[in-house]
């Protein structure tokens, strides 16, 4: 290798395109000689040998970075593979998934902590999204401006730098979103009533859902005898674990911008002929979206829930920026996943993290054959 690090880029580019045309051109070759094998004619062997040529390099890049990774996780999960340790694996069978499932409380909270997510989370982000579409669905001006302002959110993702903006948005005193809270209420004295309501209420779930964490309810019961806020109280966004689900779910409603352009294409997809029957037989916009809408969406609505609910359980990203370095309360917001990655890749324990990793898969599993199990009953495909 030389020591020229832009002449390493190079050579290590092009020994990549050089694998790349290699191996495509072998998994081509391939194909080509089982269809002649097989008995295919000479036109449809050089048809295998251009479509396989073409598909090869996702097919390798699969086989390399998904398959592979994938067999020595499986392997990993049933050993004591620790990074930092110089000792040989050691076969531990089903000891790592015993201890997770049945001894490790940290595990635990964290699957309520999903929970929570997912549960508290998932229908605002859906609500929200459908709430968009609807407006979004009017027709008026600026059509076009709002759906890509909604959308912008999804294109930016959770990435560090905005996230860093939201947790600088988020904090108690200088936070813009707190200021706004403040100042709404100071100037519409039943604002600041509702505001109160809605802190004391959300403060009893998160009470509820730290003390199944812990198996003790005594914060619960401190947040039930200190009843209504005070009425200059604000939300304690990232500085209380009563507020820091809460704030990775506020993230969540922001981004469900994909959710809202998959129902606004439902919306545009219902045929106009029932909605203007509806008119003549004299239904409300309520009513016309209750009984017809909200029913020819339920294939939209059965899309985002399964999408969501996968993304919902496997949310990262905002706790490990938001939270990562305050240890006092980011056990209160833990996920699977960052649990996950706090085994592997903070304490290094590879095996252990390799059998949450693959319990997480049979969760979302289970969750998912589930939800296909239950669509009958609920989502209607008639009209498509």
């Amino acid at each position: 290798m030389p020591e020229n690090p832009y002449l390493n880029v190079l050579f290590t580019a092009a020994l990549t395109v050089s694998f790349i045309i290699a191996s495509s051109y072998g998994v081509g070759l391939l194909a080509r000689l089982i269809a002649r094998l097989r008995g295919a004619s000479t036109r449809f062997q050089e048809n295998t040998f251009a479509g396989y040529l073409f598909a090869s390099p996702w097919i390798v890049g699969f086989l390399i970075f998904v398959v592979v990774p994938l067999a020595f996780s499986l392997y990993w999960s049933f050993t004591d593979y620790r990074v930092t340790s110089n000792t040989p694996l050691n076969w531990v069978g089903l000891e790592n998934y015993k201890t997770i499932l049945f001894g490790d409380d940290n595990f635990r909270a964290s699957i309520i902590n999903t929970l929570y997510l997912t549960v508290i989370g998932l229908p605002l982000q859906l609500g929200v999204a459908l709430l968009l579409a609807v407006l979004l669905n009017q027709r008026t001006r600026g059509e076009r401006i709002f759906r890509m302002a909604f959308y912008l959110p999804v294109i930016l993702g959770f990435n560090t730098a905005v996230l860093l903006c939201w947790r600088l948005m988020l904090n108690t005193g200088t936070g813009i979103i707190n200021l706004i809270i403040r100042s709404a209420a100071n100037a519409f004295p039943p604002f600041s009533y509702l505001n109160r309501l809605a802190i004391y209420i959300q403060e009893l779930v998160t009470a509820f859902f730290l003390g199944l964490n812990t198996g003790k309810f005594n914060l619960l019961n401190k947040v039930v005898e200190n009843a209504l806020p005070a009425a200059n109280r604000v939300p304690l966004w990232v500085q209380s674990p009563l507020w820091t689900k809460m704030s990775v779910v506020l993230l969540m409603v922001w981004s469900c911008g994909a959710m809202m352009l998959i129902f606004l294409a439902g919306l545009n997809n219902i045929p106009r002929e029932l909605h203007e029957a509806a008119e003549v037989d004299g239904a409300t916009g309520w009513q016309k979206f209750w009984r017809i809408s909200l029913p020819l969406l339920t294939p939209y609505i059965f899309y985002n829930l399964v999408v969501g609910m996968i993304n919902s359980l496997q949310i990262f990203e905002p706790i490990f920026v938001l939270y990562h370095d305050n240890q006092p309360i980011v056990s209160s917001t833990i996920s699977m996943v960052y649990y996950l990655w706090q085994k592997s890749f903070s304490h290094f324990e590879m095996g252990y993290g390799s059998a949450i990793s693959w319990i997480v898969l049979v969760i979302i599993l289970i969750i998912t054959i589930i939800q296909f199990r239950l669509q009958d009953r609920w989502v209607t495909y008639d009209v498509y």
